[in-house]
């Protein structure tokens, strides 16, 4: 019924497999990637298999009912099918959910990148605002968070953060936040109350697993630095910092936080691997672009997609075209509202571009 699903409750099989062969188990890096990703398609393959069995169930109530010569345990089984079929009603509108949210459903961890954009030092206090928002939400949801990348200014803000996000639906609940966000406020150094506009962008990666996305050594440049930045003189001393460029696509990341260049490596190929699968995953939303219009946008992260005021407490999302008089509760990580309807909206654009490309 649902191709898509049918397709993941397979891949979960062959992982299911994997996790039983003594070479994956002995080699604790793809393990735990495995089993990363088939913690992620568990939902999904233990809906299908539900409504895989609940089919049956149905096949052989109808059957008992059809058999049957006894009224009273006819009447039994024609009740007994009445509630099968309901079940399956309820299971198939879930599996409706599954199969329209796409791929996201199924992610376990995202890399987020937060800068600072037009605005100067407003405009890295804002972004430091927008972290402190994303760091409340993952509380509330008892998800879990890793900083990867932090470039503060001497004010407090945030000139860059990266970090990882890791726990059930996070990457399926803010994958929407890539883009440029603009902030309208009285900056705290504004001494004729003037309301300023500045921006920082947001960029949401599904983090992706060497079991997904191996990278290769004659493909990859290393080069190793010292540390700038505050630190004290120990952070100079050594060369810590690590810079990776993937040579096909020109992606650069470079890592720095951690005194030693092993953890920073292992952290800047944790970014890279998520850059060079966004990298893919554009290249694919360029070719179906034409057939819906998606809430990413262009892929372009200065594309403004929301307004953050205060003045008026409003926060305005102009994608979707919602407004709402509650950014005091939204900035404390009360971001429910918002997340559902930029589910909702993207689920009924799916389900539209489904009845119009059926196969």
């Amino acid at each position: 019924m649902f191709p898509s699903l049918e397709t993941k409750l397979k891949r979960y099989e062959a992982l299911e497999a994997q996790l039983q062969d003594p070479e994956v188990l002995a080699d604790v890096t793809r393990m735990l990637a495995i089993q990363r990703e088939y913690g992620g398609l568990a939902k999904v393959a233990q809906a299908v298999r539900a409504h895989h069995a609940l089919v049956s169930d149905i096949e052989a109530a109808r059957e008992m009912r059809d058999e049957e010569t006894d009224s009273d345990a006819r009447s039994y089984a024609e009740q007994e099918l009445k509630d099968l079929e309901q079940r399956r009603q309820q299971l198939e509108a879930d599996l409706e959910d599954l199969a329209t949210a796409g791929d996201s459903i199924t992610r376990g961890s995202l890399i987020m990148e937060i800068r600072a954009g037009t605005g100067g030092d407003e405009a890295a206090l804002f972004s430091r605002d927008l972290f402190e928002m994303y760091l409340k939400l993952v509380e509330s949801r008892r998800w879990k968070h890793e900083v990867i990348e932090f470039s503060p200014t001497e004010l407090g803000g945030l000139k860059e953060v990266v970090f990882s996000i890791s726990g059930e639906g996070c990457f399926h609940q803010l994958q929407f936040e890539s883009g440029g966000h603009r902030v309208q406020r009285v900056p705290e150094t504004e001494t004729q109350g003037r309301v300023h506009t500045s921006a920082a962008t947001v960029a949401v990666m599904p983090e992706a697993t060497e079991v997904e996305l191996e990278i290769r050594s004659e493909d990859l440049r290393v080069d190793t630095m010292r540390a700038s930045g505050p630190g004290g003189q120990k952070v100079n001393k050594t060369e810590s910092a690590v810079r990776l460029t993937h040579l096909p696509t020109g992606i650069v990341v470079k890592c720095q936080d951690e005194k030693s260049q092993h953890k920073n490596r292992s952290k800047a190929m944790r970014v890279l691997r998520s850059r060079i699968l966004e990298h893919m995953q554009d290249q694919a939303h360029e070719e179906r672009a034409e057939q819906r219009r998606t809430l990413s946008g262009s892929g372009d992260r200065s594309q403004r997609i929301r307004t953050y005021n205060f003045p008026q407490n409003r926060l305005t999302d102009h994608r979707i075209g919602l407004t709402l008089y509650k950014l005091d509760k939204i900035i404390m990580g009360d971001m429910q509202e918002l997340v559902t309807a930029l589910l909702e909206f993207d689920r009924q654009e799916r389900l539209a571009g489904n009845q119009q490309n059926p196969s």
